[in-house]
């Protein structure tokens, strides 16, 4: 009896370890789940340069002239366009997802109308438009006519919840930043 009850004594501390080691790797895991989730959670914008030439030629893209006669075309950003009282959005190349690039959505602005934007007014533009074009599972690079990158709403499609961004070039913050001072 007394040998079965020091075998019971040493399984319950066996156990007892084993359940220490456990709850301690758990929370280990917990921990290092964070960092992994942030680095993995963003996707860059595509670093491919605007084809301007698919507006002309628009072969397995969708533009602003381009109508499907069957089916709503995806993505649908017309009505974005038509309610653009400042004729800032001129025109899109909607690229389908491949093996390499996930779908995305190339605006073309109107350089003269983006100028006159302040930054807010410009962050805003992307992410209405990027909001828009997210629900088709689409990112969004925006462009003027001289091919100069002005901003992303990138999202990674593969969270849950979907995790996205708005990147915007240098230039659209040296001119906040200059209208801020100019105002002092």
């Amino acid at each position: 009896m007394l040998a079965t009850y020091k075998l019971n004594l040493v399984f319950s501390k066996v156990s007892i370890a084993t359940c220490i080691v456990f709850v301690f790797i758990t929370i280990l895991n917990c921990l290092d789940q964070p960092v992994r989730a942030q680095t993995q959670a963003f996707v860059k914008p595509s670093d491919l340069p605007l084809d301007l030439n698919m507006l002309k030629n628009p072969t397995g893209v969708t533009t602003a002239n381009t109508f499907n006669q069957e089916e709503l075309t995806i993505p649908s950003l017309w009505w974005a366009k038509e309610n653009s009282e400042t004729k800032l959005l001129d025109n899109w190349i909607a690229y389908p997802a491949t093996d390499q690039q996930p779908a995305r959505v190339d605006l073309i602005v109107n350089q003269q109308i983006w100028s006159l934007l302040d930054y807010l007014e410009r962050y805003e533009f992307i992410n209405r438009l990027g909001t828009n074009a997210r629900s088709y599972g689409y990112n969004v690079r925006v462009f003027n006519y001289q091919q100069e990158f002005l901003g992303a709403y990138t999202c990674n499609f593969e969270t849950v919840p979907v995790s996205c961004r708005i990147t915007m070039n240098a230039h659209n913050r040296f001119r906040y930043s200059r209208m801020q001072n100019s105002k002092l």
